[in-house]
Order: structure tokens, then C-alpha cells, then sequence
């Protein structure tokens, strides 16, 4: 019986220069395309946890006005759900709403004014959003339609 290991083509061993570099690039292209994907997603939850944290506020801010009879002034701001304010309009109930003035996902305090501008009625909580500016067109406010 003949020895066939010996009779096969010869293997290459080991990949060439060429080969590596385009297998990383490869899974560069990969990486970026998830990146880009992921990265995006994660965005809109920021947004939408922006969102339901205005929401979960305002439920405390109507709590608030039950107990104090009006809701905090623009000087007040949100730090009335957190101490009991020392200025005018006093609360003539308070009950802490809060432990801490709230923050929106990118850790930037939320900005409270009342009376809004749109709605003297009411008041306004707005998060900055992702450019964490005020008053640019990526700011979540609990006036807009969510």
C-alpha cells in the first residue's frame, strides 16, 4: 500500500496579508453598519424615556397643586418637589414629591417655568434633548403632542 498523504497537493498554510486585511475590513463594515444601527435605537429610547419622565413629573406637579393649592413658580422650579419652597406662594400642604431634582437621560436637569409661555394656565418641563441645548428644535417639552 502506497503512502497517498504524500501524493496531495500541497496546502497553502496560514492566510496571506491580503486575505487579513480584507476579512478586517469586513468586519470593520459590520461593526459600523451595527454601530450606526444600534446607536440610533438607543437615541429614540433617550427620547422616549425623556418623554415618559415629563409624563411621571407631571403627575407629581398635579400632586403638588392638590397639597399647595398652585404649582411652583418659574423661581420655585422643580426643586419644590424636592423642599418645601421658603418663598411666595408658600404651600399650605407639602409633602415631598421627589429625593432629587430630575434629570432627563443625558443627565441635564430638567428646566420648569410657570406660567408657559404658550399657556399661562399651566406650566412647562422641558428636557434639552439630545444636543443638550434649550431651545433648539430636539427639545422635549410636556406642551408638545407625544
Amino acid at each position: 500500500m502506497k503512502n497517498t498523504i504524500n501524493q496531495l497537493p500541497k496546502l497553502k498554510q496560514g492566510m496571506t496579508l491580503l486575505e487579513i486585511v480584507i476579512v478586517v475590513a469586513i468586519i470593520g463594515i459590520i461593526l459600523g453598519a451595527g454601530l450606526q444601527f444600534f446607536g440610533g435605537a438607543l437615541g429614540g429610547a433617550k427620547i422616549t424615556a425623556a418623554q415618559a419622565k415629563v409624563n411621571g413629573l407631571k403627575a407629581l406637579l398635579e400632586s403638588y397643586k392638590t397639597l399647595a393649592g398652585s404649582y411652583p413658580t418659574t423661581n420655585q422650579g422643580l426643586q419644590a418637589l424636592v423642599e418645601r419652597p421658603s418663598t411666595s406662594p408658600k404651600p399650605r400642604n407639602w409633602v415631598q414629591q421627589a429625593k432629587s431634582v430630575p434629570v432627563d437621560p443625558w443627565q441635564i436637569e430638567y428646566a420648569y417655568k410657570f406660567p408657559s409661555a404658550n399657556d399661562p394656565t399651566t406650566y412647562e418641563i422641558i428636557s434639552a434633548g439630545p444636543d443638550l441645548q434649550l431651545g433648539t428644535e430636539d427639545d422635549i417639552s410636556s406642551q408638545d403632542e407625544l
